[in-house]
């Protein structure tokens, strides 16, 4: 057996191949779940370049790129957001998995057979088609999953678009393989069903002809995010269509598709992405008389109210015309390009961040979220051109200033780091922040005030 450290590596060939779902048996096999490396964090430099292959393609054909900044950066800060809780500790999708393995398997598939890897490439789809289902038919699982669908744009970014606790009800459909398929075999199957799902978030793809009776396409996954009438619950795959034909979800993309939610929530706030349709159950629950009417509330479709089918009224769905207006922000193209710098700023610290968290102590890792989680905020509230979003940002700075003088941030550039040495780097931090104070207050409010607008 292989040296489980050099396991971790993945070759540029092997992660273009395993956004494609393109690995074979041999090479991604492995004995235990620590040998199992983390694709999806590997995945980033991917990621990024699709995206920008993306935009070169939509540029060149369209003349204009495939989505907007603000829906871009929104969705890409709830990617960052989803994936927060791995720095303290191992998802409870493989937590929960373990748990049943160890203590519930029937039998144990040998780990190292193809016909193992197979069967789990099926088994793990078609478990995820049934959460995707569930995640749409259940309220409360769709208070999770609203926030892949909130985006009214639909590119590569949108796929980033994650919920921050849809890992929380999405491992229960996953727990009868614990039974029978090793931990270490099912690890890699449920990161490359997550990866292959990113490549078909995108408009630059046409129909990809015998493919489309078999594989989930750029085409049926249109469908997906559509807020038509005839795309409503449809076309839930993650990697094979055969699921929807077979179960009867299945839709082929005709008329124009319009993204997003039926009824959009019109914000670039992350935390309101997240969790507001959490808040609108909380107030029906409480609005609904009658307790099987607010256990309705809970475990129907979002359509639901009482006197209705349990997915709601199909003619109660809002209709499109086409002609709808995507929510954008009216920030200044000025204060775009200071929220997408100081994105990419945040973007090289979180992957710091991750790289380092096993040699950073639990209160810098702390402090180090509570910072990313200010940043995403301020960027929202920057884009939604709230009352308060100069003050926030600049308590931003100033709280960065702090914590890179207490040691739990480090500059990019090591030779910033001379500042803060010495009885001199006091003087200096108090400049900065008295320096950050002043113009913290006047710069970001002449950007909210639309004086340079391009």
């Amino acid at each position: 057996m292989k040296n489980p450290e050099a396991q971790q590596d993945v070759s540029v060939s092997q992660g273009i191949r395993v956004m494609f779902y393109m690995m074979k048996p041999n090479e991604t096999s492995f004995r235990t779940l620590e040998e199992v490396p983390d694709y999806v964090k590997k995945a980033t430099p991917f990621f990024i370049s699709l995206m920008l292959l993306e935009l070169a393609v939509s540029w060149i054909r369209k003349g204009k790129p495939p989505g907007r900044v603000d829906d871009s950066l929104t969705s890409m800060s709830a990617g960052i957001l989803s994936r927060l809780p791995r720095l303290f500790s191992r998802s409870i999708e493989l937590t929960s998995y373990v748990y049943i393995w160890e203590n519930y398997r029937l039998i144990g598939l040998p780990w190292d057979s193809p016909w193992t890897w197979y069967l789990t490439f099926l088994a793990v789809d078609f478990g995820y088609y049934w959460f995707h289902r569930m995640a749409h038919e259940v309220n409360i699982m769709w208070a999770g999953h609203q926030t892949h669908h909130s985006s009214e744009d639909y590119n590569l970014s949108t796929a980033l678009r994650q919920s921050v606790f849809q890992v929380y009800t999405s491992w229960i459909f996953y727990s009868p393989l614990a039974l029978f398929i090793p931990p270490s075999v099912y690890a890699v199957h449920l990161q490359f069903n997550l990866l292959y799902q990113f490549w078909i978030h995108t408009e630059v793809i046409g129909n990809l002809g015998p493919l489309e009776l078999i594989l989930n396409t750029p085409s049926h996954h249109r469908v997906h995010h559509g807020r038509n009438r005839y795309c409503i619950d449809k076309n839930y795959a993650g990697t094979l269509i055969i699921w929807d034909r077979i179960f009867g979800t299945f839709e082929a993309e005709s008329e124009k598709v319009v993204y997003g939610l039926t009824h959009p929530i019109n914000t670039f706030e992350p935390f309101k992405v997240q969790f507001h349709y959490l808040i609108y159950i909380w107030t029906t629950f409480w609005a609904t008389p009658g307790f099987f009417n607010k256990f309705s509330v809970i475990f129907k479709g979002p359509g639901w109210s009482p006197g209705k089918p349990r997915l709601g009224l199909s003619e109660e769905i809002p209709e499109v015309t086409g002609k709808e207006v995507p929510f954008s922000s009216l920030a200044s193209q000025l204060l775009k390009i200071y929220a997408v710098v100081q994105f990419a700023l945040l973007l090289a610290f979180y992957e710091d961040t991750f790289a380092d968290k096993a040699a950073l102590s639990q209160v810098t890792l702390l402090l180090r979220v509570c910072f990313i989680l200010l940043t995403l905020t301020s960027i929202g509230l920057l884009l939604d051109q709230r009352p308060k979003a100069a003050l926030v940002e600049t308590l931003r700075c100033l709280v960065f200033l702090t914590l890179w003088r207490f040691g739990h941030l480090k500059p990019f550039i090591p030779s910033l780091s001379l500042a803060f040495e010495g009885g001199s780097g006091n003087l200096l931090w108090l400049s900065n922040v008295s320096f950050l104070i002043g113009i913290r207050f006047f710069f970001p409010s002449v950007l909210l005030s639309g004086e340079y607008e391009a």
